[in-house]
């Protein structure tokens, strides 16, 4: 089983879905754990995050009434969806994931080496998704409330993040709409966040030429998704004491996890940064070292038939290309 291929089709699907469905009349509601932008017109489903940044920037007391009630419907409802598919929103939904990876195959075909950052580079900035996403709450409460002797800040910081994500610039895009490639010079707060916006689109297409989903590793959608890892249906199992700590695992990798070749004790692998593409899983060559579930029942494992099949169908080859020099 060409694992990658069927999650290609899957991301094609899943971005014409969010990008088009309206269009279909395809609804998914706007409580959603990827970057389906709400400022594409005829998306077929909304991220949570610009409800989430709207619904926080209220002041506290209109919490214990409707808006409080609203705000745990929407996490509510995010929740669920989380625990379902847990970080598979990120490897086989996110049309932001998408546009990563064919750029990925776009480096490959031009020949372009990939460079791997060194292991402590990765780990001293692990924590950037987290500070994004406590940013992405604490703006908008800030704009409700304020701490004794200081001013709310102004509307103008609504949905920060949003503001300055490279998704509202990008993905309007694919339906014709320019209008998102701009800087507000109309007040302070917005002219920082969409210049910072168009920054890191640029950014965003040239990291795809230096590492393999160089963005999703400072993503605030997967450090929110990351609370949910161990309890979602979804999941990445490994049997520390059949592996042979190969490395083949974490130079497949796009998210260059090094615990999953060196863990030995745990048994559930999906950890921060894991996107479960599901390519540790593919290139693995033991017997059932490594295994994707849901709710316990085997999706795909790892075999040495598998892997010897792959390889003569120029896996090996594909990923050398995308491990690149170490």
């Amino acid at each position: 089983m060409n694992v990658q291929r069927i999650r290609l089709i899957v991301q094609c699907i899943f971005f014409i879905i969010l990008i088009y469905g309206g269009l279909l009349y395809i609804d998914l509601g706007n409580r959603l754990p990827t970057f389906s932008c709400a400022y594409v017109d005829d998306k077929g489903g909304g991220c949570f995050l610009v409800g989430f940044q709207h619904m926080l920037a209220r002041p506290f007391a209109e919490f214990w009434g409707d808006a409080g009630v609203r705000l745990l419907k929407a996490v509510g409802i995010f929740s669920l969806w989380a625990i379902v598919l847990n970080k598979a929103w990120c490897g086989w939904v996110c049309p932001f994931g998408l546009i990563q990876d064919l750029l990925t195959k776009l480096r490959n075909l031009v020949s372009v080496d990939l460079s791997r950052f060194a292991w402590m580079t990765r780990k001293r900035y692990k924590s950037v998704k987290y500070i994004l996403l406590a940013l992405l709450i604490l703006i908008p409460l800030g704009i409700g409330n304020a701490l004794p002797g200081l001013s709310p800040l102004s509307r103008d910081w609504s949905a920060p993040f949003c503001q300055m994500c490279p998704a509202r610039v990008l993905l309007p895009v694919f339906n014709g709409d320019l209008s998102e490639i701009y800087i507000d010079f109309s007040n302070g707060p917005g002219m920082l966040l969409t210049t910072l916006a168009i920054l890191l689109t640029g950014l965003f297409f040239t990291a795809a030429f230096v590492k393999r989903r160089f963005l999703c590793a400072y993503c605030p959608m997967l450090a929110l998704l990351s609370f949910f890892d161990k309890i979602g249906f979804t999941s990445l199992k490994k049997e520390g004491q059949r592996c042979t700590r190969c490395g083949n695992c974490s130079r497949a990798c796009p998210m260059e996890i090094r615990e999953i070749e060196t863990e030995k004790r745990l048994t559930n692998l999906v950890t921060q940064d894991c996107i479960l593409c599901l390519r540790c899983v593919e290139v693995c060559p033991e017997d059932e070292t490594l295994k994707a579930e849901f709710l316990g029942l085997p999706l795909f494992g790892a075999t040495e038939q598998g892997f010897r099949k792959r390889q003569g169908g120029g896996v090996k080859a594909a990923n050398d290309r995308e491990a690149g020099h170490e």
